[in-house]
């Protein structure tokens, strides 16, 4: 979304020709409600109530979730999780978890608990809804069956 706006000066008193116009970019922030919608259409896919809060799973397998800040996660990251929402993902390998940190480190978190390796955690504040769509996506094709990634596949063809 762009947004114009004038630009502040000094001197407010000007004509309004003579006021510049700034263009600002705003990012759409995603929500827990886009991870359900992008969620929703993946085959197999289905989103259950857990203690830490709202997971969703492929076949039984758990493949996003949110994060809870349980005494198993280091203390650092507890404050994060217990401050603002936070999402775990499955993720192919442990290289690929590493990568996403290194990318954007105020977004992805180093660490949460050592179960269910390979995982990432991120704010949600910091992911765009595009990003939150691959992410949710890949995470669920590391957990889904070939058949259904083939379902999901054969929908986009």
């Amino acid at each position: 979304m762009v947004v114009a706006l004038p630009l502040i000066t000094d001197r407010q008193l000007l004509p309004r020709a003579f006021v510049s116009v700034v263009r600002i970019t705003v990012k759409a922030v995603a929500t827990l409600n886009d991870l359900r919608r992008t969620a929703a259409v993946l085959p197999g896919s289905e989103e259950r109530a857990t203690t830490g809060g709202a997971a969703w799973f492929v076949r039984g397998k758990p493949y996003a979730w949110e994060c809870h800040p349980w005494p198993s996660v280091p203390a650092d990251m507890r404050e994060i999780v217990a401050a603002e929402l936070v999402v775990g993902v499955k993720v192919a390998d442990r290289m690929d978890a590493l990568a996403l940190i290194e990318m954007a480190p105020d977004v992805f978190l180093r660490t949460t608990t050592p179960w269910g390796q390979p995982k990432v955690a991120f704010r949600m504040a910091g992911i765009e809804e595009d990003h939150l769509v691959e992410l949710v996506t890949e995470a669920w094709r590391v957990q889904a069956p070939k058949y259904l990634r083939r379902e999901f596949d054969n929908l986009g063809a």
